[in-house]
């Protein structure tokens, strides 16, 4: 009604009637640069705005050498107004000089990289996390909840006078609950969190240190990993171990390319070579996630890295390896579902 009654008060003083877009304010703010006084502006821009300044003359434009102005100065700024370097030591959280983040190329401890990724990591990215998400995904409509979760502590029979008031009993078979399920989406699909490789010692070995030399080169040619030797936590006589100083494992934990690289050997190169392999055990798992299998001398000596210098190593000292697969997942199936899209194997009853 209001814009009715514009309209007809400035048809009556004979004018037209003129309307501001407000789609050609927003054009105009973006082209504030290219402006110039031939192009109507609309009343709503302030006068003093920078729509109405005049661009400089083309001489200030050649004549600006911000080199030689800093050249000309008296006296000269210090180097480290122009050139950042780090300090070589770190003072602490509190020493207004603090180094930059390790992730920054002023940092001297970074790392450039990675400027490729791993086939498995690609193809878990592209294919298997979608795929994870669809298999794995419950949906539950708005407005309605998962049902109510069961008791996770057992409780006394009261066969006995004496289970009456008693706190409840801890869960079968383990002596700490089981993690809680939670439901998968997008935010949380299941991937590979780390790999721990390691071989333990004989107990008759031990002694002869040659045996834990060439399981640390073995596993060391293999994972891309330096491995780190685990000591004796106690002292036993008969096996002359003495605690914090007989070596008794020697082990690598993998992450990030070198993690992807390792499974992707073992599933395509190492597993199928194997003669009458059934696959991993469906029992394998800790029930929070967490798969494990082992690898015989045999197989350990069909790596690449293994069989090309397989004369370098005595036969009879060649490890086997246990490979303990971490994931992201809170139980078992889940983590299975996750290897066996990689290429793992799985046979026997499978125990959630």
């Amino acid at each position: 009604m209001a814009l009715r009654n514009t309209s007809s008060r400035l048809l009556s003083l004979g004018r037209e009637p003129q309307f501001t877009c407000l789609r050609c304010q927003w054009t105009a703010r973006r082209k504030a640069s290219t402006y110039n006084s031939e192009i109507d502006v609309s009343e709503d821009v302030v006068p003093d705005s920078s729509l109405l300044t005049p661009q400089p003359d083309q001489d200030v434009v050649t004549s600006w050498d911000p080199i030689q102005r800093s050249r000309n100065r008296r006296r000269q700024l210090p180097p480290s107004r122009y050139k950042f370097r780090p300090p070589r030591y770190y003072r602490g959280p509190l020493h207004p000089h603090q180094p930059p983040p390790a992730s920054s190329p002023n940092s001297r401890l970074f790392i450039p990289g990675p400027f490729s990724l791993p086939r498995l990591q690609q193809t878990y990215s592209s294919t298997l996390a979608p795929d994870l998400l669809s298999l794995l995904y419950i949906h539950h409509p708005p407005g309605t909840l998962p049902g109510p979760a069961g008791q996770r502590l057992r409780s006394w029979d009261n066969s006995s006078p004496y289970h009456k008031n008693r706190p409840l009993r801890g869960p079968r078979g383990r002596p700490t609950l089981a993690l809680l399920k939670r439901p998968i989406t997008f935010r949380n699909i299941p991937r590979l969190e780390k790999i721990v490789v390691h071989h333990v010692i004989r107990s008759g070995d031990h002694r002869d240190s040659s045996y834990l030399h060439v399981a640390g080169m073995i596993l060391q040619a293999v994972t891309n990993v330096r491995a780190t030797v685990c000591k004796a936590r106690h002292s036993i006589a008969n096996f002359k171990m003495t605690k914090d100083k007989t070596a008794m494992a020697v082990k690598a934990e993998l992450r990030g390319e070198d993690m992807y690289c390792f499974l992707s050997k073992v599933v395509d190169v190492v597993m199928p070579r194997i003669k009458e392999y059934k696959g991993v055990s469906g029992g394998s798992g800790d029930g929070s996630g967490n798969l494990a299998f082992g690898l015989q001398p045999t197989a350990v000596g069909m790596f690449p890295e293994v069989e090309v210098n397989y004369d370098m190593y005595p036969p009879r000292m060649i490890p086997s390896l246990d490979v303990k697969v971490c994931t992201t997942a809170t139980n078992d199936r889940d983590a299975r579902v996750l290897l066996s899209s990689m290429g793992i194997p799985f046979h026997g009853k499978h125990v959630n």
